[in-house]
């Protein structure tokens, strides 16, 4: 199965794009939605979140995570900003190990992993292909201004607490250049599937993949068990 990993900066079109995907029936693995998820109320992760950042990071009475709070205290303290990775990065990359393994069985050959922070996490090492959504750092600003009706100074400081965009496009292995519409956008992520897409013979092998591979495994194991369920009986001299 093919891993495509997408990235891109804030407000640089990234989720447009992954929405595309997903109506072109790709599947795609939301790491934004595996963040919430492994925060959830009762969960270890909230609990920890809670002991590094104190109780007025909660929502009352819900006991839900207040991500604006959070936001403000780890976009103001790189420091902190690394403690909530820490506690949360090993949690959403076992929540994607376990949906790619889905995907896997299910015979798809290809699934895009979404996610703002895959360089920063290390998730683009996992990953076949890389493909960053890129505008220049003056169109971002202003679209992330805008699309939040954020003060300048406030957007400035998201764009910054993420990894520079030279850095990510130095690792990319595909781009999309998102200075224009979105409509040029989609049309480029459709070009870019089309070379993606693995050929027909090779999705068919990817699809015939998992079953043979299961059965190599529980063959040996079946055997086993009726070797040792032939010993017993023969042992207790039930024929």
């Amino acid at each position: 199965m093919k891993i495509v990993g997408l990235t891109g900066g804030i407000a640089t079109g990234k989720s447009s794009v992954s929405r595309h995907l997903s109506a072109c029936g790709v599947p795609v693995i939301d790491c934004d939605q595996l963040a919430r998820q492994v925060v959830e109320p009762g969960t270890p992760g909230l609990r920890a979140l809670v002991d590094a950042f104190g109780p007025e990071i909660l929502q009352q009475p819900s006991g839900a995570l207040d991500r604006a709070k959070l936001g403000a205290i780890i976009f103001a303290d790189e420091g902190k900003r690394h403690i909530l990775n820490r506690i949360t990065h090993p949690a959403i990359r076992r929540a994607i190990l376990a949906k790619v393994i889905d995907y896997w069985l299910r015979g798809e050959p290809l699934v895009v992993v979404d996610a703002p922070l895959l360089i920063e996490a290390g998730l683009h090492k996992l990953c076949n292909e890389v493909v960053v959504v890129y505008c220049p750092d003056d169109v971002q600003l202003q679209r992330l201004m805008k699309r939040d009706n954020m003060p300048q100074a406030d957007a400035e400081a998201r764009m910054r607490a993420q990894k520079p965009m030279d850095e990510k496009l130095r690792l990319a292995t595909r781009v999309l250049d998102n200075t224009g519409s979105l409509q040029d956008l989609f049309r480029q992520a459709d070009a870019l599937l089309v070379k993606m897409r693995p050929p027909a013979w090779r999705t068919w092998a990817w699809r015939i993949g998992p079953p043979v591979v299961l059965l190599a495994i529980l063959v040996p194991i079946i055997y086993a068990l009726a070797r040792i369920a032939v010993a017993v009986v023969d042992a207790r001299g039930w024929i």
